[in-house]
């Protein structure tokens, strides 16, 4: 029987790594600071495995195939879309536990679309190695779990589905015929646009509004969040709040804490880092 023993919130701003000098030198401290402090915190959880919710960017999907939902059940690497200090490399994997996630889904109204082997991108490879690799560098054994959600392209996944399917996800862990020890990540956001005129802008009142969601654990209001809502106060690059919604719905009643946040208008992104605490 498995446990869920906390989670994160947390972006993958690829643009870090892009011009990681554009910001001023105390935010870009605190913000790389924020990750290395979340991989203190996981440590201590002492996860076996680690579930990531990432997105697409139009690397593996589009509009040819666009999946709801979908889990990495065997092989996992990243990221396909490679990066200045972010290489494409192996990721170690809990396949055991993603293959049983999604045989307990679809016994339990939940069809996976699912990966035997999955070359992820920057969403699922930013926080793997930022956060997990340094906990596996100190001698923990940590398999990722991929997940991806439809935050990217439309139509999207429901807020509400989201969220259900995070309770899925703790429905299996509990059932998990292994004693596994499970951390959620919710890897996305919060306001930011992408590709469009107003690339740059960050809105703090809209991520702050996430952020007091999240660390109230108020899924209600999260589910209550329209389409339009989120296009329009925090861009379509905060449709990935998602991820958030599915790592917060993994962990009903959590309530949360702000490692940190920064409108960071260099970096193109509002960046918050959020703990949920099981």
């Amino acid at each position: 029987m498995g446990k869920i023993v906390g989670g994160f919130l947390v972006p993958h701003d690829p643009v870090m790594f892009v011009v990681p000098q554009a910001p001023a030198e105390d935010i870009r401290q605190r913000m790389w600071g924020a990750f290395e402090e979340c991989a203190a915190r996981l440590a201590r959880l002492e996860a076996s495995s680690v579930v990531i919710i990432g997105a697409d960017h139009y690397f593996n999907f589009g509009t040819g195939c666009l999946p709801q939902y979908l889990i990495g059940t065997g092989d996992v690497d990243g990221p396909l879309d490679v990066l200045p200090g972010l290489k494409r490399q192996p990721i170690p994997a809990s396949e055991a536990l993603a293959g049983f996630i999604a045989e307990h889904g679809h016994a339990n109204g939940f069809d996976w679309a699912v990966a035997r082997a999955f070359t992820v991108d920057h969403a699922v490879a930013i926080p793997d190695r930022l956060i997990v690799d340094p906990v596996r560098r100190q001698g923990q054994s940590i398999g990722t779990i991929p997940v991806y959600l439809a935050a990217g392209v439309d139509p999207y996944i429901r807020m509400q589905r989201a969220i259900e399917l995070g309770g899925a996800i703790r429905a299996a862990v509990e059932a998990a015929p292994a004693d596994e020890r499970v951390v959620v990540i919710g890897s996305g956001g919060i306001s930011h646009w992408v590709g469009t005129a107003e690339m740059g802008r960050v809105n703090e009142d809209f991520d702050r509004e996430i952020m007091g969601y999240a660390c109230r654990g108020e899924l209600s209001a999260m589910a209550a969040l329209s389409d339009d809502y989120i296009l329009e106060h925090g861009g379509n690059g905060a449709m990935e709040i998602r991820q958030w919604a599915c790592a917060m719905g993994a962990m009903p009643g959590a309530r949360g804490e702000v490692i940190d946040y920064a409108a960071v208008r260099e970096w193109v992104t509002g960046l918050g880092f959020v703990q949920l605490f099981a």
